[in-house]
């Protein structure tokens, strides 16, 4: 086990060399396939990392393979809950065809306009939580450096959090998952057995409507 922990973390080393040095390369005169390493380099520091956590019997992230891409910019994302009942939603990534960076879009949540939107239900939640860190705090994150991949949706592997919450309430947890969503301006977590997507267009008050009854009944 000590030789496959030093072996890896000689890996990660030369694969965190690759990655600097291929991010350096997007900003020089392309010569072609800088995207393609760059994009290879980062999925090779995440492999090791976890690989190297998992060596260890330490906490990592890994892909829990969500269907839908969230805005990265202004998710907005809003937590409704109750003792039985957990569902989130955000505003979904919507690529304008005529948009060419030179202004801005705002996303107004009270907006009569409809919009894409995601609502997860997750299934047999024990506990949930939306707040700190955002994107730029991901950096202190325990799970920094552990597989953590911003604006995605992941399983903690041997979750300190479900390990404690399982110890307090005395039950065993092979069904409960950990699942963090990474956004923007703030990072959603909770214990859940599983979860379900739906995406619609509509405005966001109806779709808030919509979860208040489920919530209610």
């Amino acid at each position: 086990m000590f030789n496959r922990t030093k072996s890896l973390k000689k890996q990660l080393s030369v694969a965190t060399a690759r990655l600097r040095a291929s991010h350096r390369a997007l900003d020089s005169k392309h010569k072609g396939g800088e995207l393609e390493e760059y994009r290879s380099a980062i999925a090779e520091v995440l492999r090791l990392e976890r690989d190297l956590s998992a060596s260890r019997d330490e906490p990592y992230a890994i892909s829990c393979q969500f269907p839908v891409q969230w805005d990265i910019g202004a998710p907005l994302p809003i937590l409704m809950c109750n003792d039985n009942k957990t569902f989130l939603t955000f505003y979904i990534d919507e690529p304008c065809p005529d948009w060419y960076g030179t202004y801005v879009t705002s996303v107004d949540p009270a907006s009569p306009e409809p919009a894409s939107l995601c609502l997860v239900t997750f299934n047999g939640c024990l506990s949930s939580k939306l707040g700190t860190p955002n994107d730029e705090g991901q950096g202190g994150h325990a799970l920094a450096g552990k597989g953590l991949e911003g604006y995605t949706a992941q399983i903690v592997v041997n979750s300190p959090w479900l390990a404690e919450v399982a110890k307090a309430e005395n039950f065993r947890c092979e069904s409960l998952n950990h699942y963090v969503f990474w956004f923007h301006d703030s990072t959603f977590e909770c214990l859940a057995e599983s979860f379900n997507v739906e995406v619609c267009f509509e405005p966001m008050s109806t779709l808030l409507d919509r979860v208040q009854a489920k919530l209610l009944k």
